[in-house]
């Protein structure tokens, strides 16, 4: 998720070296502006590893082991993660156990924790709007899920945005009720939204501020005392942020932050029985929560997701332009990122593959604009790619080929973006289909043709697909927009010439659609369906109307 519309001034530093901005850094200007920070992103380096902690019951610990990580762009142990074990979380299942299921606040106890949290949104949201406190959060994430200097600041714009969005009275705003006249005088039923209590999150590695920071304030406001747990590769992000809402007034005892693996996390939640936990990463892991939690869960997990370019071409250059954008920044490490092309044959015989090749051809790591892939290694992705070129008619379009020059570890994956072209029959075919749509969490796409009498197969196709997040439907003919609307499922769909996958903002929601377990982020309705629940209350006050008589039994 990014933000195409940033100041001029940012603009200009996008454009940067990733290799570049350490030594244009300053530190005193830094050290003025975040007091709470405990890193400085210049120094953090294999010689001078930076160190994460965990928060428990509104203090900072240690834990009895480090988990290191490997500097993604050159392998050096640049960060030690306190990370605790199963025999280590007693202190957070007994911090769970103290929220009462009626949360920290509700509309009915301690109101003034809304405004409290209000206040904390707008001194966040202002110290974000400081360029030194920006270029902080941009360069740490740079650091540790490498991506374009303008990619990862657009993270940052969009959480200060969301928290501009819940400043002051806006958070007790979404605590708004209703009221019903009832069958009698006296009586009226009034609906409210209710904290869950005690709430765990679980967020991926992909977006280390955006994504935490929206659906942990989303928790918070709606009264609920979360417990989070970050992809240990990107947590010191969060870490960092933590330490700066404390500092802009939020209760150190508000929020529980844990870094462990995925067998430690899991035995959290079955003893520490949180009303409600919300993830974010993989369908399979998804899965299998959604199983030990009984259904107390709402999930954002894989997208597999889609873009069918209409009959209608127009504006050649920007259709490329955003295939390239969807498909590639990142390095294709976005749920939201553009995996299959459905092209109409009117587009093929334009000049779109060709200015997609050479939009692809200007991505490189000295500016991360291509960089790591944090979850597929080198040997996987290529290895993916000739089971694909296995299918008949199939095709590589541009790329293919590991990238060169560089000293990013083996546990990582590093190659050119990449599009594999598989003809629509083909892609169909029952023993080719899942292939054709494994979710690759990288610079790869695939793409295939249809004809104007094919576009059942190409709904077919989408129908037959499991992960429903995001689409793309590029064209301005309305009849064909609302066939394809009509007969789809994804949550998050746009619609229209400039339509695209990814660059979701703040102002909207992001989220799947077609399973009861989906989850939304960054919007009033996504807080109030993901972190409350709604609580009917009926008053009855009378009076019992005279002369009345104990009626016959029923």
């Amino acid at each position: 998720m990014y933000r195409l519309q940033v100041c001029r001034e940012m603009r200009a530093r996008a454009s940067q070296s990733a290799f570049n901005w350490v030594t244009s850094f300053n530190p005193s200007r830094f050290i003025h502006s975040l007091p709470s920070a405990t890193v400085k992103v210049e120094e953090i380096a294999g010689s001078q590893p930076a160190e994460v902690h965990n928060l428990v019951q509104g203090k900072w610990i240690g834990s009895s082991k480090w988990n290191t990580i490997l500097d993604p762009l050159n392998g050096e142990s640049f960060i030690k993660v306190a990370e605790i074990d199963e025999t280590e979380i007693q202190p957070f299942v007994e911090s769970l156990s103290k929220v009462p299921k009626h949360g920290l606040h509700n509309p009915f106890k301690a109101p003034e924790r809304y405004l409290m949290l209000g206040d904390v949104s707008v001194k966040a949201a202002h110290m974000l709007s400081q360029p030194e406190v920006s270029d902080f959060f941009t360069r740490l994430i740079q650091r540790v899920s490498p991506k374009s200097y303008q990619q990862a600041l657009g993270e940052v714009y969009v959480t200060r945005k969301f928290l501009e969005n819940f400043c002051g009275d806006q958070v007790r705003f979404l605590a708004r009720s209703f009221a019903i006249p009832g069958n009698h005088l006296g009586q009226q039923s009034h609906g409210f939204r209710w904290p869950y209590g005690p709430v765990a999150i679980i967020t991926p590695f992909n977006f280390p501020l955006e994504i935490p920071v929206l659906q942990l304030m989303g928790a918070l406001y709606m009264g609920n005392k979360p417990v989070l747990k970050v992809d240990s590769k990107v947590c010191i992000v969060m870490e960092q942020m933590l330490r700066l809402l404390h500092d802009c007034g939020l209760p150190v005892e508000d929020v529980d932050f844990i870094n462990s693996d995925g067998k430690t996390m899991n035995k959290l939640l079955l003893e520490g029985n949180p009303r409600m936990t919300l993830f974010t990463g993989s369908s399979r892991v998804a899965d299998k929560l959604a199983v030990d939690l009984k259904g107390r869960i709402k999930l954002e997990d894989a997208g597999f997701d889609w873009k069918i370019l209409g009959p209608d071409v127009e504006q050649v250059d920007y259709v490329a332009w955003v295939c390239d954008q969807d498909a590639y920044a990142c390095s294709g490490q976005k749920c939201s990122a553009q995996s299959m092309l459905f092209m109409h044959e009117n587009w093929s015989k334009s000049s779109l593959l060709r200015q997609m090749n050479d939009l692809a051809a200007r991505r490189k790591l000295e500016d991360l604009t291509v960089g790591p892939v944090l979850t597929f290694t080198t040997e996987a992705m290529l290895e993916h790619m000739n089971k694909l070129l296995q299918i008949s008619g199939s095709k590589l379009l541009f790329g293919g080929e590991a990238l060169k020059n560089h000293s990013i570890p083996s546990i990582y994956g590093a190659i050119k973006p990449t599009a594999i072209f598989v003809p629509l029959e083909e892609l169909l075919k029952d023993n080719n289909y899942e292939l054709v749509t494994r979710e690759i969490f990288g610079p790869f796409q695939i793409i295939t043709e249809y004809k104007d009498h094919q576009l059942p197969m190409v709904l077919d196709a989408l129908e037959r697909m499991h992960a429903h997040l995001t689409a793309a439907i590029v064209s301005n003919d309305p009849l064909f927009l609302q066939e394809v609307i009509g007969k789809s499922v994804n949550g998050t769909t746009y619609a229209g010439l400039r339509a695209r996958t990814t660059g979701a903002p703040q102002n909207h929601w992001f989220g799947p659609a077609g399973d009861p377990r989906g989850a939304g982020i960054g919007t009033p309705e996504a807080i109030k369906l993901v972190w409350s629940c709604h609580r009917e209350i009926i008053y009855d006050f009378g009076p019992v109307p005279q002369n009345w008589e104990t009626p016959a039994s029923t």
